[in-house]
């Protein structure tokens, strides 16, 4: 297994714990079911991402199942958050959004889907916290532009599309500029009553 996930950690770290430059996101400890589908997701062109798309081309769903696992399996110390270079008000937004929403123009909050510590629900909704804010905000960026596509019905991209730049912004702030408090781990399965019907979740 060292040696299967070794070109996965040249960037996302030893054990999956973050790429150094602020941008390749955490794997250790995410949801397995989560970790497998964007393993599926990049492999067959629905996350455009051609050094992810290059590797993954034509390996088996076995053998993409069996790293994330492995990957899920690892539990090591979150780094502290970075603060944000951002006003009080933008962070304030962020905040709102996440664990608020606006249902004014029908954006469940973060927190609904993500639970109430956003640590993710069990099988497959990752965590937010403990991701670098450049990353969020091209992820997000990426459902809005259809870069980034799930099964459908596509809820993140149906979310993204209403959200705004700059409502992105304030987000990718706020998320990455919080403490992860341990223990931080994705909640029990059927723990939330989703906001919308998610067609990832539907795929086991």
């Amino acid at each position: 297994m060292a040696a299967r996930v070794a070109a996965c950690t040249a960037c996302h770290g030893a054990q999956g714990r973050a790429g150094a430059d602020g941008y390749y996101p955490r794997l250790a400890g995410k949801p397995q079911e989560y970790l497998y589908h964007q393993l599926l997701n990049f492999r067959d062109d629905r996350r455009q991402y051609r050094p992810m798309s290059h590797l993954l081309a034509g390996l088996p769903d076995d053998y993409l199942r069996d790293m994330a696992a492995y990957f899920s399996e690892q539990h090591v110390p979150y780094p502290p958050p970075l603060r944000a270079d951002v006003s009080s008000a933008t962070l304030q937004a962020g905040r709102t959004l996440a664990m608020q929403g606006d249902a004014a123009r029908g954006l469940p909050a973060c927190a609904s889907c993500h639970g109430a510590a956003l640590s993710g629900v069990m099988p497959a909704i990752p965590g937010l916290l403990g991701l670098p804010r450049d990353y969020i905000g091209s992820q997000i960026g990426s459902w809005k532009n259809g870069l980034r596509r799930a099964a459908e019905p596509d809820c993140m991209a149906d979310i993204a599309n209403k959200l705004t730049p700059t409502d992105i912004g304030a987000l990718a702030a706020w998320l990455s500029s919080q403490p992860v408090v341990e223990p931080y781990a994705p909640e029990a399965a059927g723990s939330l009553k989703l906001p919308a019907e998610c067609g990832s979740q539907a795929q086991r």
